[in-house]
């Protein structure tokens, strides 16, 4: 008796344990929901996706909006993008959204642009409601040296076809910057690009600037123009500068070598003051010599001395005769 309750018991819990394991492993409810939605799905496929570690939830859920909106769909198409890292969901919405739209969409062509890091649902909105993307402030300089800075308005739509490998919104705003530089560097003053701003956007639209990009451009509308800095005096400012500071350093540089050159020759006159300092003092030398030898007699040096003397005398006269004239000068 004992036994055979026990044994009831154990039979018991394994069902509920069994039980509980093919709930968890096969989502009935899931699969009734789409039974009843018209979704072909088996139960195997559900505990397959179970295994491969798929929700299964993420799979039958967008079948169902797919099943509902007319169109056919490959469960393991599906199963095989979320494998991917794609978004199931959002391939399905914007091949739901490209039906209503009447545009050319196919599942290959929507995972790829998914897995391509793209918003493809977005992109189908784009492309049926274009979008407006607004440029920052672009600096340009005219050729009378005057900045201008304009914000432009780019009305574009997607092109499904280029959305695999064409560049998105930052080259776009890349490249009508750059058609803006280029036409109001090619104005000739700043007053033309104020009266004409239309004709910014007409030569930026005849560049084709959407080549090889995601998008078409529609328009390319001027929202603002300003007037900013003279940038033409400005740098003839700096040049004027630039130009001081180089004759300054010139300037400095003679003046160093004026003064080395004049240190030079002072050093030159010392020298030779000194070689006749030196030269002086061997003469009471050489005198003594001339007289010992007898090659000068005592006669010849007295005659030596009082030449010295009279010549000593009139440069003290020519002196003295020199200031008396320049002091008569100044009293008169």
């Amino acid at each position: 008796m004992t036994i055979g309750i026990i044994l009831a018991g154990l039979i018991g819990f394994l069902i509920v344990v069994a039980l509980f394991i093919i709930l968890t492993m096969v989502p009935v409810g899931l699969w009734v929901t789409a039974f009843f939605s018209g979704v072909k799905v088996r139960l195997s496929d559900l505990i397959g996706m179970r295994l491969r570690r798929v929700r299964p939830r993420r799979i039958v859920n967008p079948m169902i909006k797919a099943t509902k909106a007319g169109m056919e769909l490959n469960i393991g198409a599906l199963e095989g993008h979320s494998l991917a890292g794609g978004n199931v969901d959002a391939v399905v919405d914007a091949l739901i959204a490209a039906q209503r739209a009447d545009i050319e969409l196919n599942f290959e062509e929507a995972a790829a642009i998914d897995l391509a890091g793209r918003d493809v649902l977005e992109a189908v909105q784009v492309s049926v409601n274009p979008k407006v993307i607004e440029t920052p402030k672009i600096s340009a300089v005219a050729q009378d040296g005057i900045e201008v800075l304009v914000i432009a308005k780019v009305t574009v739509r997607a092109n499904i076809d280029r959305l695999v490998g064409g560049a998105g919104e930052e080259t776009i705003i890349a490249r009508v910057g750059e058609g803006i530089v280029t036409t109001v560097g090619s104005s000739r003053t700043y007053k033309e690009v104020l009266e004409n701003p239309d004709n910014i956007s007409r030569v930026v639209l005849e560049k084709g600037l959407d080549s090889g990009t995601a998008y078409e451009i529609l328009s390319i509308d001027i929202a603002d123009v300003d007037v900013a800095r003279n940038i033409g005096a400005r740098l003839q400012t700096d040049q004027a500068e630039a130009d001081k500071r180089i004759a300054e350093a010139k300037a400095s540089e003679r003046r160093s070598m004026a003064i080395a050159r004049e240190q030079e020759m002072r050093a030159e006159v010392e020298a030779m003051r000194a070689r006749v300092v030196e030269a002086q003092s061997e003469v009471p030398k050489a005198l003594a010599e001339a007289l010992k030898n007898g090659s000068m007699s005592v006669n010849d040096y007295y005659e030596l001395e009082n030449m010295k003397s009279d010549t000593s005398m009139r440069e003290a006269i020519a002196k003295s005769g020199d200031k008396i004239v320049s002091d008569g000068g100044d009293r008169a």
